[in-house]
Parts: structure tokens; C-alpha cells; sequence
């Protein structure tokens, strides 16, 4: 068998219906949607979420919470990724957007406590855990937050 002996299933393909094509078409003058009423009209008919006139469940059910639009969103990363940088070095968002440990700076960068470090590192984010601040300290290196 090569590709061009592939066929569709019997069956499987059949021609759309051309409708509005003349009275002798079977489908001339009102196209199968019959005379008049709801389903005739351009753009008629009921949508996905109607319920035959019954309250739709989205207004039956409470609503819960609310959304802070002044909420914080950080770009997180863990300890254990500043592994990587050489001893002494300055790590600031800037630095991990450029080494793209983070894709985004949000609105800012959050250091977590995941994971253990061993080098001296000066860490410049805009929040910090405070098992991660200990970490880094016990390591011999500096915590700022900015």
C-alpha cells in the first residue's frame, strides 16, 4: 500500500448542502428552515446555555469572593537554584531575567527557602522567606531586600 492508494471510509465524505439554489434544488427559496419563527431568522435560535426558560444554573448559584486587583504577583525561584552563580556574586532580578531562571519580573522577584546553598552570595530581590535569609547568612553571604 503506498499513500496514494488511501482512501477515505465509504461513506465518511459527502457533499455540503447547497442551499438557497432554486426551487428544483429541494433546498430553494427558505433554505429547510421552513416559513417563519425563531429558527428562520439570521442569527436565530438559543444558545449552549439555555435552559427551556428555567433560572440558568450560572444565576442559581451564589457567588463566592472577589478578586484584589492591587494584589502582589512575584516571580518566584528557590535556594537551591542560586547554585549555579560562582562565589561572592551579586544576584539581582536583573542578573536571573538575563539568565533566564525567571521569564518575567512581575512585580518583583521572591527568594524561597527550598534546598540548601553553600556559597557566599549577596542577594538583592524584592521579598524573601525567612528560612531562605537564614540559609544565605549561615552561608557566609548578605540578604537586601529592595
Amino acid at each position: 500500500m503506498r499513500l496514494h492508494d488511501l482512501k477515505p471510509a465509504p461513506g465518511s465524505k459527502s457533499a455540503s448542502k447547497r442551499v438557497g439554489r432554486g426551487i428544483g434544488s429541494g433546498l430553494g427559496k427558505t433554505s429547510g428552515r421552513g416559513q417563519k419563527g425563531q429558527k428562520a431568522r439570521s442569527g436565530g435560535g438559543k444558545g449552549p446555555q439555555f435552559e427551556g426558560g428555567q433560572t440558568p444554573l450560572v444565576r442559581r448559584l451564589p457567588k463566592r469572593g472577589f478578586t484584589n486587583v492591587f494584589k502582589k504577583e512575584y516571580a518566584v525561584i528557590n535556594l537551591k537554584d542560586l547554585e549555579i552563580f560562582e562565589e561572592g556574586t551579586e544576584v539581582t532580578p536583573e542578573l536571573l531575567l538575563e539568565k533566564g531562571m525567571i521569564s518575567k519580573a512581575k512585580d518583583g522577584v521572591k527568594l524561597l527557602g527550598t534546598g540548601e546553598i553553600s556559597k557566599a552570595l549577596t542577594v538583592k530581590v524584592n521579598g524573601i522567606s525567612k528560612s531562605a535569609a537564614r540559609k544565605i547568612e549561615a552561608a557566609g553571604g548578605k540578604v537586601e531586600v529592595i
